[in-house]
């Protein structure tokens, strides 16, 4: 590392002011901030708060969050193919070297694209190069299917800094949660790489007769039109190769088809535990987007008209990417609500709004990402009317 540190410190006089480099300074500035730790002393005398926390730290606690969900992505994408072909001679180690095969370059590809798109920007407008990328790059690979084309990603995930990012100001100064741009960009840009029974399992060479790549949400939805028992149709999907694919269980541990990250419910579940720990991501709007779904499936099984809206409500939570999108989407703390009672209004509404859309939808039978989205957007508004309603019950105590 010393012989790094020499090194760069021999170059960097060509990329400060009056060097041949200068215009390439900031590129250079964030290459050295993401090798080590900047050595930025205060330039004041006045009072000054220290605190271990800062951008690079939240941010890297975030991808620690994220790590175990990538792992298992990674071993569940083989397993799913191994299953699917029907080959049980499959080891641990032939699963997670064909899931690596397939979500690593997603990863870098994703790293890469956003990277790019950051560094121009930083040398346009000669500013320095944010770390905030380093939580949407590995958030977009984690919510998209393993098959989904390299350019595509790319594509995405230049898409989505730009429009959703770097337009306001880059970052802190986003609306919309960027990784959910990706995805939702994707969804309506390609829907046939991004939706439908046959994207969610690396099928390779094989096609298998017997074998069906649906989500558990399809199945649910298919099983509302054809009024077969929701609880049914999930236990009994691909009998045949695998008794109870969709049960309670399985869902919660993840072994079922879907995007890259978010099918371990527990995974996310660990990645949750790390961040309220932490204190990066805040708990009370997770419990209000939690809570908020459970109270709608209850509702929905209250008024169903239809198999699937007679779902058990705690299904509800461990069916497609509800549990990553609330833990790792809607905690976004630029685009989230700030204020402490809007957190839970904020989150609330997101539960409520996924499970209506699910529902209701036959388009669409994920709803979080819409959910999030929408409530991004009016995340503001929220925090204007609580601090209106706060300012209102101060001055009714104000005395003269």
């Amino acid at each position: 590392m010393k012989f790094l540190r020499d090194l760069l410190d021999k170059q960097k006089p060509l990329f400060q002011k009056g060097g041949k480099l200068e215009n390439l300074y900031y590129l250079f500035e964030a290459g050295e901030t993401f090798m080590f730790t900047p050595n930025h002393t205060t330039s004041t005398r006045g009072a000054q708060i220290r605190d271990a926390i800062d951008l690079k730290r939240m941010m890297i606690t975030v991808v620690i969050a994220m790590i175990p969900c990538l792992l298992f992505g990674i071993y569940n994408v083989g397993h799913m193919h191994f299953l699917a072909v029907e080959d049980a001679s499959a080891t641990f180690g032939d699963k997670f070297l064909l899931g690596a095969t397939l979500v690593l370059p997603i990863v870098l590809v994703s790293y890469a694209a956003g990277g790019l798109i950051e560094a121009v920007f930083a040398v346009v407008r000669k500013h320095p190069i944010n770390e905030g990328f380093l939580v949407t790059g590995m958030l977009i690979p984690l919510v998209v299917p393993a098959t989904t084309p390299l350019w595509q990603v790319a594509l995405a995930t230049i898409f989505a800094v730009v429009i959703a990012k770097e337009v306001f100001g880059g970052t802190g100064m986003n609306i919309l949660n960027v990784a959910m741009t990706a995805r939702a960009f994707l969804y309506f840009a390609y829907p046939a790489q991004i939706s439908g029974d046959t994207v969610w399992t690396y099928l390779g060479d094989k096609t298998p007769d017997a074998f069906s790549g649906a989500t558990a949400l399809s199945v649910v939805y298919q099983a509302g039109q054809s009024g077969e028992n929701a609880v049914a149709a999930l236990n009994g999907h691909n009998a045949g190769i695998m008794d109870g694919m969709f049960s309670f269980a399985n869902m919660f541990f993840g072994f079922i088809p879907g995007s890259i990250g978010e099918t371990s419910t527990l995974m996310v579940l660990i990645g949750a535990a790390i961040l309220i720990f932490t204190g990066v991501a805040s708990w009370k709007i997770m419990a209000g987007a939690f809570g908020g779904a459970y109270l709608m499936g209850l509702v929905m099984e209250l008024l169903a008209v239809n198999e699937y809206m007679a779902l058990p409500s705690h299904y509800h939570l461990v069916m497609g990417g509800i549990a990553f999108g609330i833990v790792f989407m809607a905690t976004d703390p630029v685009s989230a609500s700030q204020t402490e009672a809007g957190k839970w209004i904020y989150g609330l509404l997101i539960g409520v709004l996924t499970i209506i859309i699910r529902v209701t939808n036959p388009a669409y039978p994920e709803g979080i990402m819409l959910a999030v989205l929408f409530m991004n957007v009016f995340a503001p508004l929220i925090d204007h009317y609580v601090v209106q309603a706060n300012k209102k019950r101060r001055l009714q105590r104000a005395t003269v």
